[in-house]
């Protein structure tokens, strides 16, 4: 028996190193509204030490009604590294593999690091794995 019983992820926040970089990019990606911002507050004194101001970050509501959170602590030139303890990757589901194809366009119109679509066929789902400014690995996922 489970010691939680959980329906899922409630929010996800991640560390970044420029709130405006990285909120213009998940805007940009994403185009989800946002549900909470003291970004424009991130260099006043304490902000970035407060969870009452979301650290001067950027909180985006996902459709799923889940929470994507940025927060601005990361040392500048930080970078992300999966291979360490930690978080390997977010991935995001999308309604089809066409939408991948459609998004791997749009990531090279952006300027953002990208592989190829790959079907896992076993697990009846095609992946697209790209980077987030920080070099955050983040997929897009659609079943096959």
């Amino acid at each position: 028996m489970a010691i939680v019983s959980s329906d899922g992820f409630a929010h996800v926040r991640l560390t970044v190193t420029d709130i405006a970089r990285s909120k213009d990019f998940y805007t940009q990606v994403f185009g989800w509204p946002i549900a909470a911002d003291q970004s424009d507050r991130v260099n006043e004194p304490g902000v970035r030490e407060s969870p009452e101001q979301i650290y001067g970050g950027t909180i985006f509501s996902t459709p799923s009604g889940a929470l994507l959170g940025l927060r601005p602590v990361a040392a500048v030139g930080d970078t992300f590294d999966s291979d360490r303890t930690g978080l390997d990757h977010v991935s995001f589901m999308v309604a089809s593999r066409a939408d991948l194809d459609s998004a791997r366009d749009a990531l090279d119109a952006l300027g953002a690091p990208h592989g190829e679509v790959n079907e896992l066929t076993d697990f009846g789902l095609a992946i697209l794995s790209f980077s987030d400014p920080d070099g955050m690995h983040l997929e897009l996922t659609a079943k096959l």
